[in-house]
């Protein structure tokens, strides 16, 4: 099924210099009733292979985050090399191509649907006022009259699709322990163990006066743990709404050193912290960033199979050994639904600078993140390959990555992230003050 969304004028309004177009009133009536507050289509698909939106999954529906509420489930059928015809039309070109890659190995298993994204009623309520109040400002580098969730509950082009994606709300306070598991062709791996922070400027615990966060949309650190020869570096960013106005502010403290520096390079193609150059800094939580070198084209909204209620991924009985494996993951750990989402093409503006000429993302109607992403060379051959493990986080009552895999079908060497075998993977409602997001902070965490 698939829905034409965008007109050729329309796509102009893109590249406008003035600001974007809120919804009417009348427009957003339509949030709560025939969409849900977030956006999404109310209504099940005609087959009912997509449910009816009833609510998602709540803080009482399950007493551990961490344990699948699906364990009892099998799959309704699994996609092969050999079956993957079939099921083409609901499949990205990035995962076409692993199954041509990995014949013999990659597999996709593909369950019932279910529809678990929830927030907070606050959070509702602010995504149903973004959507008459929040525009976009120069060109679409910035948000104006915008309230920390998704900017654009009804969009109307590409690159609000993209903003409501950047912007999303996350549990507003948390920190993550995870492992970014760097894989070799032959399934050696190197796990490098992190803590972050994220935090949104209304979650501090100093929080009171918000005009010094005025152009804030989160403030981010990263300490690495392990191994030996990262021990104690780490990054410092503070996430601005309109970075061409006031450009992402970034700190490093390098613990062999001891030194903090600025660092203007975290941003965009620059190779992302311990990620052996296999992912770019914009390609942290998929896609992250200003989006202004590329031109953002909205293509349609279709039915697509996504990773989705990734549970097995980040149970505790699972181990990184068991989860690695050469040119992927074990797909045993995954699992595929059904999930209408928002397919937007980025191409990279003439005489601007990205490793990647074109990139195709496809964003879950429910939740607004990416949940798969085809990244391009710039001879124009698909190059990487992310994927987005989503589940729903009870315990910070919104739903987020559980895992992301970034594959370089070229090298045969990928990414990814795993959090099962670490203490306190996900700790929401972290209560951190704005003075932890400093320079002498970052040199206080980075001391070995």
């Amino acid at each position: 099924m698939k829905i034409q969304v965008l007109t050729a004028s329309a796509l102009l309004l893109i590249f406008s210099n003035s600001a974007m177009a809120k919804v009417s009133q009348q427009q957003a009536k339509k949030l709560g009733t025939e969409l849900t507050s977030m956006g999404a289509q109310q209504a099940a698909n005609a087959s009912g292979t997509i449910p009816r939106y009833t609510g998602g999954l709540s803080e009482d529906l399950a007493a551990d985050p961490f344990v699948d509420i699906y364990a009892h489930e099998r799959p309704l059928f699994t996609i092969t090399a050999k079956n993957v015809s079939q099921y083409k039309e609901k499949l990205s070109d990035g995962q076409l191509a692993l199954f041509k890659k990995f014949p013999d190995s990659y597999t996709m298993p593909v369950y019932e649907t279910h529809r678990t994204a929830a927030y907070p009623k606050d959070t509702y309520a602010k995504a149903r006022k973004n959507a008459t109040s929040t525009e976009l400002v120069d060109g679409g580098t910035g948000l104006s009259n915008f309230d920390e969730t998704v900017p654009f509950a009804i969009p109307q082009n590409g690159l609000e699709v993209v903003w409501n994606h950047i912007s999303r709300y996350r549990g507003g306070s948390v920190q993550r322990n995870l492992a970014q598991v760097l894989v070799q062709r032959n399934g050696e791996f190197t796990p490098i163990t992190t803590r972050s922070d994220f935090v949104m400027p209304q979650y501090l615990t100093d929080s009171g006066n918000l005009k010094k966060d005025k152009n804030i949309l989160f403030y981010y650190r990263s300490l690495i743990k392990s191994p030996a020869r990262y021990t104690g570096n780490v990054v410092l960013v503070h996430e601005t709404i309109d970075q061409i106005k006031q450009p992402r502010m970034a700190w490093t403290y390098n613990s062999g050193q001891r030194r903090v520096r600025r660092a203007p390079q975290i941003a965009y193609d620059a190779p992302a912290q311990a990620s052996d150059g296999l992912k770019t800094t914009d390609q942290i939580d998929i896609f992250n960033g200003a989006p202004d070198r590329y031109d953002w084209k909205l293509v349609e909204k279709k039915e697509m199979y996504i990773p989705y209620n990734s549970y097995k991924l980040i149970e505790k009985s699972a181990k990184y050994k068991d989860i690695v494996g050469p040119g992927h993951i074990n797909q045993d750990f995954t699992r595929y639904e059904l999930h209408r989402v928002w397919q937007v093409e980025a191409t990279l503006k003439e005489g601007a600078r990205h490793i990647y000429q074109k990139r195709t993302f496809y964003v879950d109607e429910d939740t607004w993140q990416i949940g798969l992403a085809d990244h391009y060379d710039n001879r124009g051959e698909l190059w990487r390959v992310a994927e987005g493990h989503t589940m729903q986080f009870v315990n910070g009552n919104t739903p987020w990555y559980a895992s992301i895999t970034n594959y370089d079908l070229q090298s045969g060497r990928y990414a990814v992230e795993l959090n099962s075998e670490e203490r306190d993977a996900f700790l929401f409602n972290n209560r951190i003050k704005r003075k932890g997001f400093t320079a002498a902070a970052i040199r206080r965490m980075g001391k070995r």
